[in-house]
């Protein structure tokens, strides 16, 4: 019998990250940083109380810091360290076909100008 996963666990594995995300909530138009995302999904580590089951818009660089990714989600589980986000589509290109991660962006290695 296959084992069945508990609510709002993630399906796909994760990779830490420290990339600024901007993101529209019910509560507002806010920046935080995620802390690990997958093709599925993100967390974001933030004090604001951000609802349950709520739609959010994210924008946050991935691969290069010229260029933003938009996308869409779900908030599926807070925390008081912040909340994890569930996406309406999958990021294309986060994985290869052997499911290492692709290289990202860090904010550590943002130059002073961007």
């Amino acid at each position: 019998m296959p084992r069945k996963q508990p609510p709002n666990q993630r399906d796909n594995p994760r990779r830490t990250s420290f990339i600024i995300a901007e993101y529209k909530v019910r509560e507002g138009v806010f920046r935080d940083i995620i802390k690990n995302i997958g093709t599925s999904g993100m967390f974001i580590s933030t004090k604001r109380s951000v609802a349950e089951g709520q739609n959010i818009i994210l924008k946050f660089p991935l691969f290069e810091f010229e260029h933003l990714v938009q996308i869409q989600g779900t908030v599926v589980r807070k925390s008081p360290n912040g909340f994890a986000v569930s996406f309406d589509e999958p990021i294309a290109g986060l994985t290869g076909k052997n499911g290492q991660f692709f290289e990202i962006v860090h904010e550590i290695n943002r130059k002073a100008s961007d």
